[in-house]
């Protein structure tokens, strides 16, 4: 009787540390890399059973995203793209989206670009196509260790804005401004907006940029009450202060920047904002004027 009432602590004792330190069961592969990453704080070690996990078949698709963030933070960025391009194959299709946001944080920390817009545009043309979300309309989303749900107009207007930043890091301002706004008319917040405000400047246009902040200063937008929202705020309203009398029109007349976007890309954009977006009585300028460098060419 005494070996079964220490037997059962000993249990109660093991659940009690797996439900703390939130580390799965077993003696596989898989879980001496999480042993090693969580609890021992071993990042290199879990580098190495994370591989023979993913090499072994155990738990392939939780073992190569686990990996990329250890991967990631022991500033072994460029190992951690190998490994997802190379064994993304071995995970299931459902795994395939999550896969793709960790390339494009990963992308984003080394300065790969141009990776990034090739993922986000191919993220944009599932949803227009009705592939994103395997076909409904909201998906369960993760975010420190909470579910919530999300709908696609709101994951569609994320993609937008991931993609606008994308371009303003290539300085062309004209093209984010146009994604963010867009972004916003679909699920409008105050990091957006401030976002945004910033594309406005970068083109001397500091009137509208302000405009802007003082909807975020009102708290007339989304996430406008942050600590961090407030001091980027001040920051740029203390950038617009210092600015010299902006010119009026957009100095920006770069064609080529604007042909980036594809024609599937902006006619699938278009529908996007035809279903969700407020009704509009004609394309946006941008539109046009890609129209209008597409015709020229064929011309």
């Amino acid at each position: 009787m005494k070996r079964d009432a220490n037997s059962k602590r000993n249990e109660r004792q093991r659940d009690r540390f797996h439900v703390i330190h939130k580390v799965p069961y077993g003696d596989s592969p898989y879980v001496k890399a999480k042993h090693a990453q969580v609890v021992e704080k071993d990042m290199e070690a879990a580098v190495v059973w994370f591989w023979k996990a993913i090499n072994g078949g155990d738990r392939v698709e939780s073992a190569l995203k686990d990996m990329a963030v250890v991967m990631k933070q022991l500033d072994r960025t460029e190992e951690a793209i190998e490994a997802i391009r190379s064994f993304r194959s071995l995970c299931p299709k459902t795994s395939q989206d999550s896969l793709d946001n960790i390339l494009i944080d990963l992308y984003k920390k080394c300065g790969r670009i141009d990776e990034q817009i090739e993922i986000l545009k191919k993220k944009l043309r599932s949803v227009y196509e009705g592939d994103a979300f395997h076909g409904r309309v909201t998906k369960t989303a993760r975010s420190h260790g909470k579910k919530f749900q999300v709908t696609l107009p709101k994951e569609t207007s994320r993609i937008l804005g991931n993609l606008g930043y994308a371009y303003m890091q290539k300085q062309d301002y004209r093209l984010a401004e146009t994604l963010y706004k867009e972004a916003q008319m679909m699920d409008p917040d105050a990091n957006k907006a401030c976002s945004l405000t910033l594309c406005l400047i970068k083109q001397a246009r500091s009137d509208e940029g302000r405009a802007i902040l003082n909807d975020v200063v009102a708290g007339r937008v989304s996430g406008s009450d942050g600590p961090s929202t407030r001091r980027r705020v001040e920051e740029l309203l203390a950038e617009i202060k210092a600015m010299d009398e902006p010119p009026s029109g957009n100095d920006h007349n770069d064609d080529d920047d604007i042909l980036g976007l594809d024609m599937d890309f902006v006619n699938g954009l278009e529908k996007l904002m035809a279903q969700w977006g407020p009704s509009r009585s004609k394309r946006l300028p941008v539109f046009e004027e890609i129209s209008s460098c597409v015709d020229q060419l064929v011309c």
